[in-house]
């Protein structure tokens, strides 16, 4: 089963400057009316080809502030809300902790209620969750499989936390309210006009100006990529297929199934660089497996992905290359700790 285009539909997305927001609008400005709520903070969406299309509204704003969401829906009049708004990456958690649990909760209940209050026709209304609900483990892991909350005082876990009340929160709207309601779980995305955050982007970058590339730990801890188009397809048939009402979906690539080690020197030998590898002490918890099951977002949805990791990461090195060539390197350069897989697909 393949994709369903989108035509002819008003959407709303939060968050939507950020990179998977960036490639949905991309996908979907040419057909409908988009509109992007977002506070800019990494904005990917300006440097794309949509950012000065017609169909394109850009609204500036906080997901906080409940009366400006109220506004930009009201006049928007969505068919579909996508809420992709988060704080994200573990640096950031760890440095505001509670402006996390604020955006990533209050957040989602903020439009939540604005979409209920001002858009009474919405068709779909996609929350976008993460793969650290797994807790550290996380292997072939199924939707309906144990969420683990982790250690109350590790940082780390406030992320997941937040995001798994809020899916929570999500559901109970669904059944409360009618609203249609569905969840998606992002496990490792990648891809052109990633900034700031990311293994691969951090990998691809310094890999690309011959840097040294810093693996924290042993570099043993194990991912499953999933390129951006295939996250993409994902996310559309959410938005158009019926039976995704009500559930919540893993999105991913378990065959895109790679040790930290194996990735880094895959980006070296594509980028053909003379970056040398290198091992730093990890002084954070981390999540040592991360490989999802995408079983059930194949049956009801179709799901299927279709770029493997090698071609993924020649696509994407490209992309750095060609940005570091022309000097467009703002966002490019980002030093932090999501080497090893930070909560990595989430805006």
């Amino acid at each position: 089963m393949g994709t369903q285009e989108i035509s002819g539909k008003s959407i709303f997305l939060t968050g939507g400057a950020g990179f998977i927001g960036t490639s949905l609008v991309q996908r979907l400005v040419e057909r409908n009316k988009i509109s992007v709520f977002d506070n800019g903070h990494r904005n990917s969406l300006r440097d794309c080809p949509a950012w000065t299309h017609p169909n394109l509204s850009f609204i500036h704003g906080d997901i906080l502030n409940y009366d400006l969401l109220c506004a930009a829906i009201r006049k928007a009049a969505p068919d579909m809300v996508l809420h992709l708004a988060a704080i994200a990456g573990v640096d950031t958690v760890l440095r505001v902790p509670t402006r996390t649990m604020k955006i990533n909760f209050i957040g989602t209940y903020n439009v939540l209620e604005a979409t209920v209050a001002n858009s009474r026709n919405v068709e779909r209304f996609v929350d976008f969750s993460t793969s650290e609900v797994f807790g550290t483990h996380v292997y072939h892991a199924e939707e309906m499989s144990a969420t683990t909350l982790g250690t109350v005082g590790e940082a780390r876990w406030t992320y997941a936390v937040s995001k798994l009340a809020a899916e929570h929160l999500v559901h109970n709207y669904g059944k409360e309210t009618g609203l249609p309601t569905v969840s998606i779980r992002p496990f490792n995305v990648f891809g052109p006009r990633q900034m700031g955050v990311g293994a691969i982007h951090t990998f691809a970058v310094r890999a690309l100006k011959d840097l040294p590339m810093e693996i924290h730990g042993d570099g043993n801890q194990i991912r499953a990529w999933c390129y951006i188009d295939d996250m993409v397809d994902g996310i559309i048939l959410t938005l158009t297929n019926p039976d995704a009402v009500g559930h919540v979906f893993n999105i991913g690539n378990p065959r895109g199934t790679v040790t930290i080690n194996t990735l880094a020197e895959k980006i070296k030998t594509l980028a053909r660089s003379n970056s040398e590898i290198i091992f730093v002490k990890k002084d954070y918890v981390d999540v040592e497996l991360r490989i999802p099951s995408i079983q059930k977002a194949t049956r009801l949805l179709g799901f299927e992905p279709k770029i493997d990791l090698n071609e993924g990461l020649i696509r994407t090195i490209e992309w750095y290359r060609a940005q570091l060539g022309s000097g467009s390197t703002s966002g490019l350069i980002h030093e932090c700790r999501e080497h090893v897989g930070s909560p990595a697909g989430n805006p």
